[in-house]
């Protein structure tokens, strides 16, 4: 991939970026030919490091002497605010760098920007950005272990290793032969990327429903099932997650209006109860209560949306530790 290809914001094609890679672990790329074991692992060390933080004041100096900048181009709340926190936890020295008021606004670029920063000593650099393939792109070109918050339309890793570990609790630790429904607009989605890949690599079979002008033309590659309506997705399904609904989707062309989406393809408490009775409902957030999901469903007993916020700290703590372990191993 070249600088200019950087521009553009098309997904990424499959295969843009996996776990694990056999000449540097440092990296976490994305989700896409992880192995089941590889999963499997990340997720019981999440489950351990979530143990030791539910202790009050819990922190640690795994990462001492490890240094960890939080390279975010486009705004985020949940994903920047956990990185930060399980940094703090686990004794890592770190700084968060925005793109608003840094010199890109005079016209340098982000790899200058992040070669400056990783001569400055920087071991792991936690990146997100609005074009797909950055991340990969980053790593071919930095002396610095990358891990990826989220790039364009390709995948957020850390936000799909959260859902798992999110199901793997509310299925007592089986994939094998749960169906999980993924609804609203899978094209543009980097979570439902990333908890297709997942998922379908630990035996789960995996539905997903949205509006026609809101399902990828790659749908096939996914390895996930298209369903016409939400009923169809959700009838006997284990669980369901409702994607946020963009409303520069509706600017575009590509939806009616938040009402018309509530009402065809938003999760209530009538659809809910398509699903098994031990089904649970996921939601990346930020939520739009009363159009992807109504708010007796988010505030519900199936929920496990503020569940999946806890789980995000620990994935991000076993990410980190994981990553700043394999630093020896390359260097």
């Amino acid at each position: 991939m070249d600088r200019t290809s950087l521009m553009g914001h098309a997904p990424a094609p499959l295969g843009a970026g996996a776990f694990l890679q056999a000449r540097d672990p440092r990296h976490l790329l994305g989700l896409d030919g992880v192995p089941p074991g590889s999963l499997l692992d990340l997720l019981e060390s999440a489950r351990r490091y979530r143990e030791k933080l539910r202790t009050p004041r819990w922190s640690s100096d795994e990462l001492r002497g490890v240094t960890v900048c939080n390279a975010f181009f486009e705004d985020s709340t949940r994903t920047r605010v956990s990185f930060e926190l399980a940094e703090q936890r686990l004794g890592a020295m770190h700084t968060t760098f925005t793109a608003a008021g840094s010199s890109l606004s005079k016209g340098e670029s982000m790899l200058d920007t992040l070669r400056v920063l990783t001569a400055m000593r920087v071991d792991l650099v936690v990146v997100r950005h609005r074009s797909s393939g950055s991340p990969k792109f980053l790593a071919r070109h930095l002396d610095a272990g990358i891990i990826n918050a989220g790039d364009g339309e390709h995948e957020h890793p850390t936000q799909g290793l959260l859902d798992l570990l999110t199901l793997r609790d509310a299925w007592d630790g089986r994939f094998e032969g749960r169906r999980f429904a993924i609804v609203g607009d899978i094209a543009h989605s980097r979570v439902a990327r990333s908890a297709i890949f997942g998922l379908v690599a630990l035996g789960a079979e995996v539905v997903i429903a949205g509006p026609p002008t809101l399902i990828p033309a790659e749908v096939d590659s996914l390895g996930a099932e298209v369903a016409g309506t939400v009923e169809e997705a959700m009838r006997g399904a284990d669980g369901v997650m409702a994607l946020r609904l963009q409303h520069e989707r509706m600017e575009s062309g590509l939806l009616a209006s938040p009402g018309e989406y509530a009402r065809v393809w938003g999760i209530h408490r009538e659809r809910v109860a398509l699903m098994r009775p031990d089904a649970v409902v996921l939601h990346p957030g930020p939520m739009n209560r009363g159009v992807e999901i109504a708010p007796d469903v988010a505030d519900g007993g199936e929920s496990r949306v503020f569940m999946q916020v806890e789980n995000g700290l620990a994935v991000r703590c076993a990410v980190l530790a994981r990553c700043a372990a394999a630093l020896g191993e390359v260097s």
